[in-house]
């Protein structure tokens, strides 16, 4: 009786690969990766690349096509002798999930191997709060929209998930949210789920979305800044996610820039995120209301109380005066910090994502005129400024991309 062979995919899901095994599997994966980054290619092709005899590779394409990862496209020309045989990815025989996590809503999509998205669904009612029941319901928001696709759920290789704050992508754990497990974080909702989690700062995934799918990609040093309720950002340097060493780069928001006695979310006081932020912006819209200052907002409501960062950025898209004064001064403030980053880091490109970019140029132009105040100029001259292209899917194209980079072992 033979042994069945294993199929990469339980491969890559099994436990202490080792031996011939494990070389079997990272020559796989090396072959994904050159699918899905340069493109279909000939064993020749392949043997070059990979410094693999011509039967070897044969051999591993041949299992992954059995395994429906792979499919041969047929004879392309030639110069002379026999056509060879072109071999890619097949789109659909594997997915990714990603899954963007905000205060107020969920961000869900499934893209393929190729990177296309396949299906989105935006603005998901959640409430991110720190204890267990939105743990709960996170899983639940997942496992619904896995149930409701139209492929198996056999076919999902993998899930990323972005949440605010401390994130440790190599270990799974959260510091900011969830964490009341001794067990990573990844491996609890991987219970709930049964598929590979990988988890990733909001801001990080969101700059490698838009990097990867959003922005030219002639640009190599990209500043990503999310500008929501809280601030984060995203560092690309030489075309790849800047972490740090302990993975924790990005806190835009905790900069210690003003001297006052507002407590951030943190923990800290005068944070960046105190003054110029979503929740500074929500803070001093309410003020104003209450001390007399008129708006579209209070057209529908009894108490200022009920005002959310939403209702300010629509009310600024429908040219509401206060709305645009006050986004105005929190973009200046922003943009005096932005304008140390561009000192320090010189990029190509600055990138204003999240919820407030949404208001566009009430937002961009009062940051890149602080920008151009506070700045060296022969530093931000060959600065640009975009506001994101993928708007709310920077953040599930990142998720899905960066969950198939990291099983996959993919650049």
């Amino acid at each position: 009786m033979s042994i069945r062979r294993k199929t990469f995919l339980e491969e890559l899901g099994g436990e202490n690969i080792t031996g011939v095994a494990y070389k079997n599997v990272n020559q796989k994966k090396s072959i994904i990766s050159y699918f899905a980054n340069i493109g279909n290619a000939t064993i020749a092709e392949l043997c070059k690349e990979l410094n693999l005899s011509a039967p070897k590779v044969t051999n591993l394409v041949n299992d992954l096509i059995t395994d429906g990862l792979v499919q041969d496209y047929g004879k392309i020309e030639s110069t002379g002798g026999r056509k060879p045989n072109l071999y890619g990815l097949t789109p659909d025989s594997g997915f990714f999930l990603g899954v963007d996590v905000k205060n107020h809503s969920i961000n869900i999509g499934l893209t393929d191997l190729q990177k296309n998205l396949v299906k989105i669904e935006e603005h998901y009612p959640y409430k991110l709060s720190n204890d267990e029941k939105s743990l709960k319901d996170l899983c639940s928001i997942i496992n619904m929209f896995i149930k409701d696709l139209p492929i198996p759920k056999s076919k999902i290789m993998g899930v990323g998930i972005n949440l605010s704050g401390r994130i440790s992508y190599a270990t799974g754990y959260s510091y900011s949210f969830f964490h009341f497990h001794e067990d990573p974080l990844s491996r609890i909702i991987e219970s709930q789920v049964g598929i590979r989690v990988f988890l990733e700062n909001d801001s990080r995934a969101m700059a490698y979305g838009e990097f990867s799918t959003g922005v030219d990609t002639n640009h190599k040093h990209v500043l990503f800044l999310n500008l929501d309720h809280g601030l984060g950002s995203g560092i690309i340097i030489n075309g790849q996610l800047y972490y740090g060493k302990s993975g924790y780069s990005g806190e835009f928001g905790h900069m210690p820039v003003f001297d006052n006695e507002i407590l951030c979310h943190c923990g800290k006081r005068g944070c960046l995120e105190t003054e110029a932020s979503g929740w500074a912006l929500v803070r001093m819209f309410r003020e104003k209301v209450a001390e007399g200052s008129s708006t579209l907002v209070m057209r529908d409501r009894s108490s200022p109380e009920s005002i959310m960062l939403e209702d300010i950025i629509n009310a600024a898209n429908n040219d509401d005066v206060l709305a645009i004064e006050l986004i105005a001064q929190v973009g200046e403030k922003i943009g005096r910090s932005v304008a140390a980053l561009i000192n320090i880091f010189n990029p190509e490109l600055v990138i204003l994502g999240g919820s407030l970019a949404a208001t566009q140029e009430y937002i961009r132009l009062p940051v890149k005129s602080a920008v151009n105040r506070y700045s060296l100029s022969l530093v931000n001259n060959d600065t640009q400024f975009q506001l994101s292209r993928l708007g709310n899917r920077a953040g599930v194209i990142g998720a899905c991309l960066l969950a198939r980079n990291r099983l996959l072992d993919l650049a």
